[in-house]
Formats: C-alpha cells, structure tokens, sequence
C-alpha cells in the first residue's frame, strides 16, 4: 500500500503543476522541505519553496502550462521514509516560443508524518558538459 501512497504524492504534484495549481503543488510538501531545483538558488528551504506566488509566476512564463513527469520512477520504502528516482521529462512552450522537451536527473525523498506522505525533499539536474564552458546539458535523451 505505500508505494500506492507516495506514487500518488508524485503523481499527483505532477497534475497540479500540469493544470497551473500552485496550491496543490505546494501541498504535497512539507512545511520544512529543502528543494535543489533547476533554476538558482543552490537551495530552496521551507516557505521559500513553498511560495505559491513564485510557482504562479513561474507558470506564467508557459503558454498553456508546463508537464513534468518522472518516467518509470525506481521507489524504495523503509518504514516512514520513502526515495523515489528517476529521469523526469519537461515538456511546454514558453511566452516567447521557446519550445521545451528536456529530460533531467531527478530524486524526490518523502516522509510519513501523522499517516501522510509527504515531499521532505527534490532534487532535480541536468549533467554538466565536461569541458570547461560549465554549461548544463538539457539535449539529451533517455
């Protein structure tokens, strides 16, 4: 039954943000969460991943929303503690045409708190090209 439960927390943050619901995002973490995120800052703790104001102006920058999906996410589950990874695909159009279709590296630990999965941290990442110019790699495929 937990591995129903936390892919349904996955599951159902990936929904929210596909229909633009900040709140229910935000929902789905707890109020402490640490989120090492694509964008900088190197970390986002607590409220300041939590803000659902800054996730509504994120989804602002999409025409028609944005999707991100963890394909095949590998779980483990030991008593209250839950690791789910894998690669994530992201998928939309930005304001000014930018299409976007990258896969990125991504890890989401949850914690069972009072009978409730919750997201107590993500990470996601793209590889870093090896050659000095320190530019992330977002073309590549699975």
């Amino acid at each position: 039954m937990s591995e129903k439960e936390v892919l349904s927390v996955i599951r159902g943050q990936e929904d929210a943000t596909a229909k633009g619901d900040a709140r229910a995002n935000v929902d789905a973490m707890d109020p402490d969460v640490v989120v090492f995120d694509l964008p900088p800052p190197l970390a986002y703790r607590g409220e300041q991943a939590r803000d659902v104001e800054g996730i509504n102006a994120w989804f602002a920058t999409w025409r028609n929303g944005v999707t991100v999906h963890m394909a095949d996410p590998q779980l483990m589950i030991d008593g209250d503690l839950a690791v789910a990874f894998g690669l994530s695909r992201m998928t939309g159009i930005k304001t000014d045409g930018t299409k976007v279709d990258s896969w990125s590296r991504r890890t989401i630990v949850l914690r069972r708190i009072a009978g409730s999965w919750k997201i107590i941290h993500k990470h996601a990442s793209f590889p870093m090209a090896m050659d000095g110019s320190g530019r992330a790699v977002t073309d590549l495929l699975p």
